[in-house]
């Protein structure tokens, strides 16, 4: 089997990529920058521009899966123009490739696995939401992944079986979400934000690529939850991440007003509450290596000298 990456430099391309090399699965994988291209017998590097609709119809060469990552990060500014690009890099990417893979001749293709996101469920604070909710998020962000979805399942037109990844928050001292929660922790300035009641639905960087390769390995179709089995609020993420890094907390909760002022519309991303299920992927078969937050943690504040990738590129 060889799987065809997108998103292969980012921070869980590299996680997922790490897993298949180590199985021994050879690897392509897609990259807008020419000068990340790399070329060995099990690894190698293709160039496209999903925004120009460009991509090398060699990746798809004796393929028979493909996951996709490829997608502009939602952690900058939500600029009118920001947003835009963060919608058309999702749709782009999976346009690119399907227009690509119907071009190249290739019917060995099996599977995509494409990454999306829990941004999808309605903000609450007592919902426990699995993939059989029907309910959506109206703003931005659910906009932004029924589109994603949507276009995944385009794929299913050339006979191809489709996965959706509704990923949660992820877990690494690489990159992401955590060291920026981190960061304020250190320096005296940890504390819970806006009511510290909302749910955060998280999941280890090592599960998640596992969870990815897994849906490859055992041709997963439909929509999992992309989480840990036991979500937390964001009041015990923040004192968790205290204690583990033996640091004080002192002081009160940062006000939702201050952080909508501060970040916009992105103040969604820290202040809406998923409460999400992992049940349906573990009837799958699939087991998580961290259920708690705090062996989540400390397996990741054990190992502070890892090297630090590029933060998650299209």
């Amino acid at each position: 089997m060889k799987v065809l990456v997108t998103g292969a430099t980012g921070l869980v391309g590299q996680a997922i990529v790490k897993v298949l090399r180590q199985k021994g699965i050879p690897v392509n994988y897609l990259t807008t920058s020419k000068g990340k291209i790399t070329s060995t017998e099990d690894f190698q590097g293709f160039y496209w521009n999903p925004a120009k609709g460009e991509i090398d119809l060699d990746c798809f060469e004796n393929v028979q899966a493909i996951i996709n990552l490829a997608g502009a990060s939602i952690a900058k500014r939500w600029t009118p123009n920001y947003r835009k690009k963060i919608l058309s890099s999702r749709i782009n990417s999976l346009r690119t490739l399907r227009k690509g893979l119907e071009q190249s001749g290739n019917r060995e293709v099996e599977c995509l696995i494409s990454a999306s996101a829990i941004g999808i469920y309605p903000d609450s604070f007592s919902e426990y939401y699995d993939e059989n909710q029907t309910k959506m998020d109206d703003g931005f962000l659910g906009e932004v992944v029924q589109k994603w979805e949507a276009e995944a399942d385009t794929f299913e037109k050339l006979k191809i079986g489709v996965a959706k990844i509704r990923i949660g928050l992820v877990l690494s001292n690489n990159g992401g979400a955590l060291p920026k929660m981190a960061q304020p922790v250190k320096k005296f300035l940890g504390a819970p934000m806006g009511s510290g009641e909302q749910w955060q639905s998280w999941i280890h960087i090592e599960d998640l690529a596992q969870m990815f390769v897994f849906a490859v390995e055992n041709n997963l179709k439909g929509v999992y939850n992309g989480v840990a089995p036991n979500p937390v609020t964001n009041t015990k993420m923040i004192k968790e991440l205290a204690k583990i890094m033996d640091m004080p907390l002192w002081l009160p909760n940062v006000p939702a007003f201050f952080l909508k002022a501060i970040l916009g519309k992105m103040s969604t991303l820290v202040l809406a509450s998923q409460r999400v299920s992992s049940k349906k992927i573990e009837e799958e078969g699939f087991s998580f290596q961290y259920v708690n937050i705090c062996q989540a943690l400390k397996s990741l504040y054990d190992h502070h000298d890892e090297e630090v990738p590029e933060s998650v590129k299209a």
